[in-house]
C-alpha cells in the first residue's frame, strides 16, 4: 500500500491493529488537484472525462479505437491499447473472463480476488481481446460476486483446461485463431484467515477513522477481525494518515 512516499507491505500486519485516518482531501490521481468527490476510483470529475485513463474502454475494452487512431490520447493507447492482451478465464466465486494487458499478469488476477486463472487467448490490442471477451460473455460471467469471493462461496471443482477447451470453441473461427496454446494454471493463496458469514463494507466517506486488527487480505480488500471489509482501491487519492498501533 503507498501512502505518501512510504511503502506499507501489508502481509507483515496480518494479526496487527492499525488505524487509517481520513483528513478530508482527495486529490485526482491524474492532474493532482483537490476533488471533493472521485470518479471511477480516483479521478476528478474533469479528468474522469477526459484522461485516456478513464475512458470508456477500460472497462469496455471492445470499445477500443486506437486501432483506428482514435483515442482520447493516441501516445497513451499506443502504450496501453495497442500491445499484446489476454483473454483469460477465473475461478473468484464462479468461471468469470476477463481481459488485461500482458504485463498486469499475475497481477490483475489478484487485484479481483481470483484462486485460479489461465490464459485464454493472446491478442494483439484490447479492441479484439474485447471483442472475444463480448462474445464469451452470452456463455460465462464476466463480473466476481464480490460478496460470495470475500466469504469463500467458490465453486473449487471446476476444471479450468477442461473449461477452456469447452469455451475455446464456442468462438466463431476468425477469433479462434487468437486461442493461447499455454495450458498453465496459476493458483493463488491469499493471507491471513477469517471466516465471514455476512459483508459489512466501510468506506472513508462515512467512516473517516477505520481501525482495528487486519485478520486477511484478498484482492482488493483488507478484512478486519471485526468482519468488516475495505476496499482499498476504491479510496485511490484519499489523503489518509496511517499508524501502527503494536
Amino acid at each position: 500500500l503507498n501512502v505518501g512516499e512510504q511503502k506499507i507491505y501489508l502481509n507483515e500486519l496480518i494479526g496487527k491493529e492499525i488505524t487509517f485516518e481520513f483528513n478530508g482531501i482527495i486529490n485526482c490521481i491524474h492532474c493532482g488537484k483537490k476533488t471533493n468527490k472521485s470518479f471511477s476510483q480516483g479521478f476528478c470529475y474533469n479528468c474522469f472525462q477526459t484522461a485516456p485513463e478513464a475512458d470508456q474502454s477500460v472497462i469496455r475494452p471492445e470499445l477500443s479505437q486506437a486501432q483506428f487512431g482514435i483515442a482520447r490520447d493516441i501516445e497513451w493507447a499506443e502504450k496501453h491499447d495497442l500491445i499484446d492482451h489476454y483473454v483469460y478465464l477465473s475461478v473468484t466465486n464462479d468461471i468469470k473472463v476477463g481481459v488485461t494487458r500482458h504485463h498486469q499478469v499475475p497481477t490483475r488476477w489478484i487485484d479481483q480476488g481470483a484462486i485460479q486463472a489461465i490464459k485464454l487467448a493472446l491478442t494483439p490490442n484490447r479492441h479484439i481481446a474485447g471483442v472475444i471477451e463480448s462474445f464469451l460473455k452470452q456463455h460465462v460471467a464476466d463480473i466476481t460476486k464480490w460478496q460470495a469471493m470475500l466469504k469463500d462461496e467458490i465453486k473449487t471443482e471446476i476444471n479450468l483446461v477442461e473449461e477452456k477447451h469447452r469455451i475455446a470453441q464456442l468462438l466463431p473461427a476468425e477469433l479462434q485463431k487468437y486461442i493461447d496454446t499455454d495450458d498453465q494454471v496459476t493458483t493463488i493463496e491469499y493471507p491471513g484467515k477469517l471466516k465471514l458469514e455476512k459483508i459489512r463494507s466501510i468506506g472513508f466517506d462515512k467512516t473517516p477513522k477505520i481501525e482495528g486488527k487486519i485478520m486477511r487480505i484478498k484482492g482488493q480488500y483488507l478484512i478486519f477481525e471485526n468482519g468488516t471489509v475495505l476496499n482499498i482501491r476504491k479510496h485511490n487519492g484519499y489523503y489518509i494518515n496511517f499508524k501502527l498501533n503494536n
